[in-house]
């Protein structure tokens, strides 16, 4: 995806857990973090905390979606995604992308990744996790200083 492009349809799941998000739900109010990983991934689980952290620090101010891409057959085990996200307290919609169609949709490659949309879903930010979570937050904490004037 290229800046200001528009988020994608939230199409294509196998299974969402922690209930079922549309495109629709998330524009037009707030921003929205979307979020690339994979149980598989040792740097996704080490920034769980601080994907965690956000959630509770901009609670009603920020859209959140996990989008769970598998990496191989071994990461498709839904029971594992489960725990895996259990044991990390995700509390936020999870899209279950084993057929990989919202990562071609991003065309995404990597995990962690991090897209964040403006509230009327044009993408102003993507990383993946070699820019840091302090500016992640930085540009989240912008967006929501523009939503402010």
């Amino acid at each position: 995806m290229k800046l200001h492009e528009h988020m994608p349809e939230l199409y294509g799941a196998t299974t969402w857990l922690n209930g079922r998000c549309d495109r629709e739900d998330l524009i037009g109010v707030k921003p929205t973090l979307i979020h690339f990983w994979s149980i598989s991934c040792r740097a996704c689980k080490e920034k769980m905390p601080y994907l965690t952290s956000f959630q509770n620090r901009y609670k009603d101010r920020l859209n959140m979606i996990a989008v769970h891409m598998p990496r191989s057959e071994e990461d498709r085990d839904l029971q594992q995604i489960k725990k895996v996200a259990a044991q990390h307290g995700m509390t936020q919609s999870i899209f279950v992308d084993d057929n990989l169609t919202l990562t071609e949709a991003f065309g995404n490659q990597f995990v962690p990744a991090y897209y964040v949309f403006d509230k009327e879903g044009r993408l102003r930010h993507f990383q993946t996790d070699q820019s840091g979570m302090n500016m992640l937050k930085k540009r989240i904490d912008r967006l929501l200083n523009e939503m402010k004037r």
